[in-house]
């Protein structure tokens, strides 16, 4: 029997329409399941809507519509989001169905059995925005954490006995550390639960929509009891075959925001339940846009299905998880979305796919030819593909999407590499067949291996890539990979049209204005007969070294922001990267700093550049600037700026 993978969503709250923080969620989601799948493993991805609550029952009520009917329309818009982000999910599940109302009532009573379940009264401070609870240490400026406002509020309460399950938790905890990643996670929750729970109220007799808690008339399950459930309920519950089949879930993929409810509340109403925890709670961080918190009062909010649209659901799918580290915060901005797709997919992925689909048409008539004897260069290509599959199948592992894409995008690299190093047009002009045949199928392997291991990730245009390539079916998973030189020979190949078109700079209307230098003041004016006469001689340099304070005013020192960074294709000890350095259009500069920093860790990043220094090619890339550092090989350091400052702000 394969090996079972069960991956799930937070359960969205149906109050607003989906955002980006949905999307990002999501797809992360399909990507690691059909990265699964891919593996040969029985997958199983749930998803679904969060339908229950006080804010849901105010809400519909200033809508003048049913809690019910308020559900169904706020649901239906993830249901019609998820198609276009082809997130491809094996169950979709809706709070409001009897299926989970009921698991949820059997849920109850197994806590109640246990003893863990009291009638208290419930006095304190409530968030209808966070359906929360807080004490008054935890308040912010007199609100919740979130900004959020809260209300005194004070109700009979049924009470769950959090604080009997505080020294459970924490041995769960050192027994198995992979519970929750990232590890800052980690050290966050325990902390938090090492300062000791306290019991927490889990009905509300204030309004009705919710599930009725068992054996009472006015009580209703708290929301997050109720959604939390949502992870059995979608599998028939503790009695269900799904459930068997597919529980412990693998991983629980959530915003950061809603940690404490999974990482504390949820593993303790299972042990209380007697039933397994989950084996993981990956909490990824937020997004911004262009620097600033997304708002709707700002109109900055960013529509997925805008972007899908525009740009694609594969391209867009690929800057989100490409851009950060999934865990940490990111910063949108569609300048840097552009500069992946021209960049990473239309300068990389897709003119490695058209310059050697383009060579085998024009010397091969497009049939994928047998190789011959390997040579020195073709051995390079291997160790070069040997090496990103452990990076790739490792960071995977630890869900490190960005470290993932960065792995494949060096057999991208290193494919580039090998063309220019064996110029196949050089061969054909030679007529040296064998060894061309022998270069030819190099690089129709390594597109069907990148084909393979993108398929997660760009689920429509590695799909293409792989047709391209007449890849048969069963040579379509990761597993396939694991050997080189499996493509059958005399198959068919076609070129096609651009696998990513590279996008035009955007608008002057769309682009964001220049930068203006700062005025500098005005030198007094003097008296012509105060005005020195010119030397015929030049200036000689201070015998110390020293140069005049003129020469120092000319370097144009600049606030510059890491966009995108990558390994030198032609030079082992070179990073390229593209800075933001408040212009109109990025810089792309070449930095002596690869034996010290991965090109992942500088993405992001507020350096200090040197603006006005003439451009130079260094390795075949047009370099446009220099980067201030100090020491040399693997302990340079580059020189940085608080990340408050703006891009293009002059240092002096």
């Amino acid at each position: 029997m394969a090996d079972t993978f069960y991956v799930t969503t937070p359960i969205y709250y149906v109050n607003d329409k989906p955002h980006i923080g949905h999307a990002y969620t999501s797809m992360a989601a399909d990507t690691l399941a059909r990265w699964h799948r891919s593996l040969g493993e029985d997958v199983w991805l749930l998803t679904g809507t969060d339908e229950h609550g006080l804010k849901i029952e105010q809400a519909a009520r200033a809508s003048g519509v049913t809690p019910q009917q308020h559900a169904d329309r706020y649901s239906q818009r993830f249901r019609d989001l998820w198609p276009v982000l082809d997130v491809a999910y094996d169950d979709f599940i809706r709070t409001t169905e009897p299926r989970h109302e009921q698991v949820v009532a059997a849920m109850w009573e197994r806590m109640e059995a246990a003893g863990d379940i009291y009638l208290g009264q419930y006095e304190g401070w409530y968030s209808v925005g966070d359906e929360a609870y807080f004490t008054e240490d935890e308040l912010v400026d007199g609100k919740a954490p979130s900004g959020h406002e809260v209300s005194w509020v004070v109700e009979p309460s049924y009470f769950f006995r959090l604080s009997k399950y505080g020294p459970a938790l924490l041995e769960h905890f050192e027994k198995h550390p992979e519970f929750v990643r990232p590890v800052t996670r980690l050290n966050e929750i325990k902390r938090f639960v090492e300062q000791g729970l306290q019991d927490i109220s889990i009905s509300r007799t204030t309004f009705s929509w919710g599930v009725q808690a068992p054996g009472t008339d006015d009580h209703v399950v708290y929301v997050w009891l109720d959604a939390l459930t949502n992870y059995i309920s979608a599998l028939g519950g503790p009695a269900g075959e799904q459930y068997a089949r597919y529980w412990p879930a693998s991983v629980h993929l959530i915003g950061k925001d809603i940690l404490r409810f999974h990482a504390v509340y949820w593993p303790c109403f299972l042990m209380s339940a007697g039933l397994p925890l989950p084996r993981q709670v990956f909490a990824h961080g937020w997004w911004t846009i262009d620097g600033q918190k997304m708002s709707k009062t700002l109109g900055n909010v960013v529509d997925p299905i805008d972007m899908a649209q525009r740009y694609g659901a594969d391209a867009f799918r690929y800057f989100l998880l490409r851009e950060v580290t999934f865990g940490s915060d990111g910063d949108f901005s569609e300048r840097a979305l552009r500069d992946r797709i021209n960049g990473d997919l239309a300068n990389g992925l897709g003119n490695l796919l058209n310059r050697t689909l383009g060579m085998l048409k024009r010397y091969r008539g497009g049939v994928v030819p047998a190789p011959g004897a390997s040579g020195a260069e073709d051995e390079a290509l291997l160790a070069a593909w040997g090496t990103a599959r452990a990076d790739l199948l490792s960071a995977m592992d630890d869900l490190a999407f960005n470290k993932a894409l960065a792995a494949i995008w060096t057999l991208v690299g290193a494919g580039d590499k090998y063309v220019d190093s064996t110029a196949p047009w050089t061969l054909a002009k030679q007529g040296a067949d064998a060894r061309l045949d022998t270069v030819l199928y190099n690089l129709i392997e390594t597109l069907r291996v990148i084909g393979v291991w993108t398929l997660a990730f760009l689920p429509n245009k590695a799909a293409d890539v792989l047709d391209r390539l007449g890849v048969p079916a069963d040579l379509r998973d990761v597993p396939s990979t694991a050997e080189w030189a499996r493509l059958p020979t005399g198959g068919d190949t076609t070129v096609g049209d651009p696998l990513f078109p590279r996008l035009e700079a955007p608008e002057a209307s769309e682009a964001p204005a220049p930068k203006k230098p700062a005025k500098q003041p005005k030198a007094p004016k003097q008296k012509q007969a105060q005005q020195p006469k010119p030397s015929a001689k030049k200036a000689e340099a201070p015998a110390d070294g020293t140069i005049a304070y003129d020469d120092f005013a000319k370097l144009q020192l600049r606030v510059a922001r890491v966009v995108t960074a990558e390994r030198h294709p032609d030079a082992d000890r070179l990073l390229k990267l593209t800075v933001d350095a408040g212009e109109p259009e990025h810089r792309t500069v070449c930095a002596g700093i690869a034996e010290a920093y991965a090109p992942d860790d500088l993405v992001g990043r507020t350096v200090v550049l040197l603006a006005n220094l003439a451009p130079r090619k260094i390795r075949g890339v047009m370099s446009q600037g220099m980067l201030l550092a100090a020491g040399d090989g693997a302990d340079i350091q580059l020189a940085t700026v608080p990340g408050d400052l703006p891009p293009g702000t002059a240092i002096s």
